[in-house]
């Protein structure tokens, strides 16, 4: 007659829970290339209950002192800071037809990634009231000039499903000629990891 050890019963379930543990690793069909590999946050502003625009925002964590509403700030920034076509670090990028013709957005950018992906901070992206920090943000415009992106959407864990138009980045820095800065403007560039 066959005897089973002692111990053997306590420890098959845990073997078994293993190997089913072990076997949905193997299955998994997510595609980790297509996330960013580093994540961004939300963090809720806390205080006197009102909600925190882009503008007051951008205002407080960058160099750029515009005010008025984010659809303006393009053009206000002609003449007082330098406007460039790609991002730099500490710029702040512009987003315009955000919401419709009459609606901007505005983000800081924190990090440079790579030639074609950003982290950004900013706050009421998605209406709620939220600062979302360290944002992942790609280049998806056909000529790899910044004119298209795409951005994280924290709370899905994915990137969002449309495509934005920016009109260009703001500073930092003050203007000495008025003309946008062309491509290759990425200034002194601090890419993530270095």
């Amino acid at each position: 007659m066959w005897t089973v050890p002692k111990g053997a019963i306590t420890k098959l379930p845990v073997v078994a829970l293993m190997a089913l543990a072990l076997a949905g690793c193997a299955s998994s069909t997510l595609d980790y290339a297509a996330m960013p590999p580093e994540h961004g946050r939300g963090v809720v502003q806390q205080g006197n209950g009102r909600t925190l625009n882009c503008v007051p925002f951008t205002r407080d964590h960058s160099d750029v002192k515009i005010f008025g509403d984010a659809v303006t700030w393009w053009d206000q920034a002609e003449g007082r800071y330098v406007r460039r076509e790609t991002p730099a670090l500490g710029s702040v990028m512009v987003l315009h037809n955000y919401a419709g013709p009459k609606h901007g957005h505005l983000a800081v950018v924190r990090t440079m990634v790579n030639s074609r992906e950003i982290r950004v901070d900013h706050a009421n992206w998605l209406n709620d009231g939220a600062v979302y920090l360290n944002d992942p943000v790609t280049d998806v415009s056909q000529d790899n000039d910044w004119t298209k992106v795409r951005v994280w959407n924290i709370p899905n864990n994915a990137w969002g499903s449309r495509v934005y138009s920016v009109q260009g980045f703001i500073g930092p820095g003050r203007d000495a000629g008025g003309a946008v800065a062309q491509g290759g403007a990425m200034g002194p560039v601090s890419l993530a990891g270095e």
